[in-house]
């Protein structure tokens, strides 16, 4: 195996799913004309190599870290320049990392924690921004023309060791990118002060309708829920959460809960100098929850500066629904459902129908429901209850992204995926950064064999969410379908993941499950075979728990333990779960076996005799 130290730069097109979705042959005649005319020139410039481009992104190597920078510089110079002259929603921007490191060399590619890091650094990085690793920083210090940002260290997956970041922007004022003077706002995570655990949902929700609020204001760039959230529960001071996510300004506070009465407190920070703009006590009963969001949001827009126009002002006071207690039980439902545990699958479903009984056309609550629903039909009963949810969550409110995906999921379970495709793309359209509707939509590429597609999705679930497990699980097959040198990487972050939850929950079924796979593609097969008798102790009716063991087993060359799990799923004759088995790529390698054979024509067999 080959190795050589190298300078690794990284890019990425910033929303280039979206520009996609929106104008697919325009987007891609203008990243191809970037390429040639602006991102080959400059590497071959600094005597760079680009190793593979990706679609929305480009991997370069140099082997003087001096020459990587240059030319991210020149790149993101000549992109500032070329953004000033296109029209409206044709503007292309990079986000770059560069790092020096250890490669590993096979053929023309690279791979190995040099290339790992860069990508890292370069998913820190601003649009139109470059970070460093500090190994980087320290080569090109006193010999490059450049300005020096100090972001701290971060932990990043799949890396052991923090990395320092450093963001660097030239130091030649007609390099220089254009300046904006957009105000950027992050919403950190509202700290529950109610003395109950239980009440996290809550000041959650509160948070994250906080950010809702604000992302509808035109003048007022938002850091999304998902980048926000990764300061939860974090000791990180206002200056350096500022200094990280490069924004002019934090809000900050805390939610008690107690019966029916709520008080928020808020706080208003300048990044740059840490002082306080606003400050804010709010004591209120809980059934003027929405007027009390209402009003922090347009104190916040005061507070900036900012004019809030009619139509936004309208925005921020349109609800899912005006009911609080429909608002609370629907918080406690989605709190569940973000926990992945089987045991709580229908307990949503009644949370969900409690809600929409107190408030018929609560969007969000049918949407959730629908989901829920379909999960429960996935691996517990067949039922064809998520139907009339899905419709009924698309037709309150067409423009909410999860009830979309509420309908692409209801489809796919059904195995008409092409129909299933469109309702995903929209839903990412709509909120390209929300977790669910990314499962959702990786959900429905999974089964078409479209693993690219789902990677980018799945990989924008579990980059923000510490707790997800599904979607770093789900990463560990996309990647070794398309033969990936990620795949061995995925498995050790899917383990770390698996290893924490069960720490906090022994009977988590899902992340015994997907501990079990990650387990055989790290290749320590007995102790994968430890686990699955023990998720077997602890959880024998877990039909999704057993799925996955079954494919893990499967894959480590225990055909026959691992098609018991399966056959254990099929014979339920559950119409989704039939259908994923048909398509899924872990089962290849047992398609031709009997037993498989036979299993499957026994479980279509039960299926057409009870359908019609």
């Amino acid at each position: 195996m080959e190795r050589r130290l190298a300078a690794v730069l990284s890019a990425d097109i910033v929303g280039y799913g979206a520009l996609m979705e929106r104008d697919e042959a325009g987007t891609l005649a203008r990243v191809s004309a970037v390429l040639v005319e602006i991102v080959e020139p400059a590497v071959a410039a600094q005597g760079g190599r680009v190793v593979k481009l990706m679609g929305d992104g480009a991997l370069i190597e140099f082997s003087s870290v001096v020459g990587a920078v240059r030319c991210a510089l020149d790149i993101q110079s000549a992109m500032a320049e070329r953004n000033q002259a296109a029209k409206d929603g044709q503007a292309l921007s990079y986000r770059i990392g560069v790092n020096a490191g250890d490669v590993i060399v096979q053929g023309e590619d690279i791979f190995g924690e040099g290339v790992n890091v860069a990508a890292r650094l370069q998913s820190m990085a601003q649009p139109g921004g470059i970070t460093l690793s500090r190994a980087a920083r320290e080569q090109i210090a006193g010999r490059i023309a450049a300005e020096f940002d100090d972001l701290g260290e971060h932990q990043v997956k799949d890396i052991e060791k923090p990395v320092h970041v450093f963001a660097v922007r030239s130091g030649i004022a007609n390099r220089a990118p254009v300046a904006t003077s957009r105000v950027t706002i992050c919403v950190l995570p509202f700290a529950n002060i109610s003395g109950d655990p239980e009440q996290e949902y809550f000041s959650d929700g509160i948070t994250e309708d906080i950010i809702t609020d604000l992302s509808k204001v035109s003048s007022l760039s938002v850091v999304s829920r998902n980048t926000a959230f990764t300061f939860k529960g974090k000791a990180v001071s206002v200056a350096q959460a500022a200094r990280q996510l490069r924004v002019t300004h934090i809000l900050e506070g805390s939610v008690r809960k107690s019966g029916d009465r709520v008080r928020i407190t808020a706080q208003l920070v300048e990044g740059a100098s840490d002082s306080h703009l606003w400050a804010e006590r709010y004591d209120r009963e809980l059934k003027d929850i929405f007027a009390l969001q209402d009003e922090i949001a347009q104190a916040i827009v005061a507070a900036l500066k900012l004019k809030l126009a009619p139509e936004e002002k309208k925005a921020i006071e349109m609800r899912s629904t005006s009911d609080p207690e429909a608002y609370k039980i629907y918080l406690m439902a989605r709190q569940f459902d973000l926990l992945a545990h089987a045991r709580h699958r229908e307990l949503i479903v009644q949370l969900c129908k409690k809600a929409v009984e107190i408030d018929p056309n609560y969007a969000r609550a049918w949407a959730l429901m629908a989901i829920a629903q379909s999960n429960v039909a996935l691996f517990v009963a067949n039922s064809e209850e998520g139907w009339a949810a899905a419709e009924r969550a698309l037709s309150l409110d067409p423009g909410l992204a999860e009830a979309h995906s509420a309908k692409g999921r209801m489809l796919g379970d059904y195995g008409r995926l092409e129909e299933a495709l469109p309702f995903h793309q929209t839903a990412l359209r709509l909120d390209p950064e929300s977790y669910e509707v990314n499962c959702a939509a990786a959900r429905c590429f999974v089964p078409m064999r479209r693993f690219e597609e789902a990677i980018a999705c799945l990989e924008r679930a579990t980059r923000d969410f510490e707790n997800d497990i599904w979607a770093a699980g789900m990463l560990i097959q996309c990647y070794e379908a398309i033969g990936s040198p990620l795949t061995a990487a995925s498995a050790r972050h899917a383990l770390a993941r698996a290893e924490k939850l069960i720490a906090i929950e022994p009977d988590h079924g899902l992340s015994l499950s997907f501990g079990v796979g990650a387990l055989v593609v790290l290749g320590d097969i007995e102790r994968a075979k430890e686990w699955a008798r023990r998720a077997l102790l602890v959880d024998p009716g877990n039909r999704n728990m057993l799925y996955n063991i079954g494919c893990g087993l499967i894959k480590g060359g225990e055909i026959d333990w691992g098609l018991d799990m399966i056959e254990a799923v099929a014979k339920a004759t559950l119409r989704g779960s039939l259908n994923w088995i048909a398509t899924d790529s872990d089962l290849d390698p047992v398609r031709e076996h009997p037993r498989y054979v036979q299993m499957m024509a026994d479980a279509e067999a039960r299926r057409d005799a009870r359908e019609p």
